[in-house]
């Protein structure tokens, strides 16, 4: 049987290792990290195989969201979306927030993505 991947990994292009690169974070060289490119995937997994241990969040889950930097009109969801989903799911069923974590490049998207999820575990 496969041992379920306990972490998981938000991010439209980059892997694991990538985002150790920039943050220096040990756990990024994790071998069960499940890696999961856009909302409905990110949605899926938890919905199928329950909350894991830890998410890592990127925010810009879409080329457009690096070309209209000032537009409110992304089409795409964002990694926001699927931290917002994240305290629904976890109010809706009374569980816990997973170990949470960004590595974003994007510093406003991070910030909004880390500011909710603390708000929320307070």
């Amino acid at each position: 049987m496969e041992k379920t991947k306990r972490l998981l990994f938000l991010d439209d292009i980059r892997y694991p290792v990538e985002a150790y690169h920039y943050t220096k974070q040990d756990i990024f060289f994790r071998s069960d990290w499940h890696i999961v490119r856009n909302y409905e995937q990110f949605v899926n997994r938890i919905l199928e195989k329950g909350l894991p241990e830890m998410i890592s969040f990127d925010h810009d889950l879409a080329d457009e969201h690096y070309l209209k930097q000032d537009s409110q009109e992304f089409v795409e969801k964002t990694g926001y979306d699927c931290a917002k989903w994240l305290v629904e799911y976890c109010m809706d069923n009374y569980l816990d927030l997973p170990k949470f974590y960004s590595h974003s490049m994007n510093p406003v998207g991070k910030e909004n993505i880390l500011s909710l999820l603390k708000n929320f575990k307070n």
